[in-house]
């Protein structure tokens, strides 16, 4: 997996579906000020990268989740890679609204799925965890059997490391922020000056950067 997650962190410097500016940082729709802008919708622009996210996913479910037998994705970032990613291990489908609808049949799990069935929830970017579990808990009330969540990144915020041990969930992803820094620094995205201020940026996110 180091391999993967250095080549998907390449992929995801490359195509600029993140960025880094420690010294201009980003504001996220929280206030929360950033140095690192994440976009992994991006990805399914660029057909290379698309089937390297796609298959590398498809190999991780059979490595890590054998017995999966349903695909779900979470609205709205990871529909596309979760239907991908059924489509090529031939197993069914379904998303995941972030809520039920408020009209029509009121369905937050769009889709046919029976319970019982074995789910591994794809998920394109984990930061804190809460929308992510909510989508584990929507599978869960729908009676299907968790087998965990697959996603493209990680912001690898305590957190989120604490709320899915709390929601007793799996989580294995592609990349991650610690290799993200690594292959940003050996690829010369960034200087080794740089990587202090990333350090800290991740270890408390809601208060860094205030006085900026």
């Amino acid at each position: 997996m180091e391999t993967i997650a250095k080549r998907t962190a390449e992929y995801l410097l490359q195509i600029k579906a993140i960025k880094l500016q420690p010294s201009n940082p980003f504001t996220w729709a929280s206030g929360w000020k950033s140095p690192i802008y994440c976009d992994n919708r991006k990805t399914l622009s660029f057909p290379e990268v698309r089937s390297f996210i796609r298959d590398s996913f498809c190999e991780l479910v059979k490595s890590e989740y054998p017995g999966a037998g349903l695909i779900a994705g979470v609205a709205t970032g990871a529909i596309a890679h979760g239907a991908l990613v059924a489509d090529k291990l031939g197993l069914p489908f379904i998303y995941i609204r972030s809520e039920a609808k408020s009209h029509g049949l009121g369905n937050q799990i769009e889709g046919y799925y029976e319970k019982g069935q074995k789910v591994v929830v794809i998920e394109d970017l984990i930061s804190t965890g809460g929308s992510s579990l909510n989508a584990v808990a929507a599978v869960r009330e729908a009676g299907c059997m968790l087998l965990g969540m697959a996603a493209i990144f990680t912001y690898q915020f305590s957190k989120s490391v604490d709320a899915f041990a709390s929601a007793e969930c799996r989580l294995v992803t592609l990349s991650n922020y610690s290799a993200l820094i690594d292959t940003a620094v050996d690829t010369g995205y960034i200087g080794e000056r740089d990587v202090e201020t990333l350090k800290i940026w991740r270890t408390d996110p809601s208060n860094w950067g205030k006085n900026i």
